[in-house]
């Protein structure tokens, strides 16, 4: 059964998975994902990458507990952590740890259109996302790993921090706390709370898709790198970055056409 599907709107490739009746993160699953996000990575003709849940009420619920308590299994009785079945070739297929980091470092904007259940795995994967959007009616946003005995181990204590700080994350993620679409955006851990994320963030990717992909690569690396290294490097980062920018012809472009302030100011 394919659980991930993609459609292009323009400039825009949309990603969404579905798998029924659940809608859990699998490794099969997170495998497509890598796939079809590798995929619009890879292609010049994509500006900007939408992620979004197929299944009523659910972005992804969460990674596959299952699927966990095979693998916690294995490693007490000293198994690999992931152990292929027979009739698959013993190189390990990239997985959840590596769909997380290729969205994380993808030249392009990626956007989660949060528009359902999105906790553990799911809210993993919307932190590497460049922006989320989810909607009014979201039940559940969180980190909940650790009422099952367990911790966010694809990224969350790590993303989550640099987002809305130690103290507010620790909170989260020490007592397994969930929120709704809107204590999403209160806290601040999602950027919009709307009616319909998908609409929204195909709105915004288009937006994005519009403007020069040299400039806004460069952005989404060196703002993304800011936080994990001293301000001197990366202020020498950005100088040498903004030269090479202002070479390339979307650039020249976008420039000329906005010499005037009245352009600029624009929206």
């Amino acid at each position: 059964m394919t659980l991930v599907t993609t459609e292009d709107r323009g400039a825009v490739r949309v990603v969404t998975y579905a798998n029924p009746p659940f809608g859990t993160m699998t490794a099969a699953g997170s495998t497509e994902m890598f796939e079809a996000v590798s995929t619009a990575v890879g292609d010049g003709a994509v500006r900007a990458i939408v992620i979004t849940g197929g299944l009523p009420g659910i972005f992804i619920r969460h990674y596959d507990v299952g699927e966990l308590s095979v693998m916690s299994d294995n490693l007490a009785a000293g198994a690999p952590a992931t152990s292929p079945p027979p009739q698959q070739p013993a190189a390990r297929r990239p997985g959840f740890l590596e769909l997380t980091d290729l969205i994380a470092a993808a030249d392009k904007p990626v956007i989660a259109a949060i528009n359902g259940l999105c906790m553990g795995g799911g809210f993993e994967l919307s932190l590497a996302c460049d922006l989320r959007i989810a909607g009014k009616d979201v039940a559940a946003i969180g980190l909940p790993e650790t009422r099952v005995g367990i911790f966010p181990g694809g990224g969350g204590t790590q993303r989550l921090p640099r987002m809305i700080g130690e103290a507010k994350a620790l909170e989260i993620i020490l007592r397994g706390l969930t929120v709704d679409g809107p204590g999403a955006g209160a806290l601040g851990i999602v950027h919009e709370v709307v009616g319909d994320p998908l609409a929204r963030a195909l709105e915004i990717a288009a937006e994005l898709a519009g403007r020069g992909a040299e400039g806004l690569a460069f952005a989404k690396r060196l703002t993304r790198a800011a936080l994990d290294r001293p301000l001197s490097e990366g202020l020498a980062d950005e100088r040498a970055s903004f030269l090479a920018v202002m070479r390339t012809a979307s650039a020249r472009e976008g420039l000329r056409a906005g010499r005037q302030p009245a352009e600029i100011q624009k929206a």
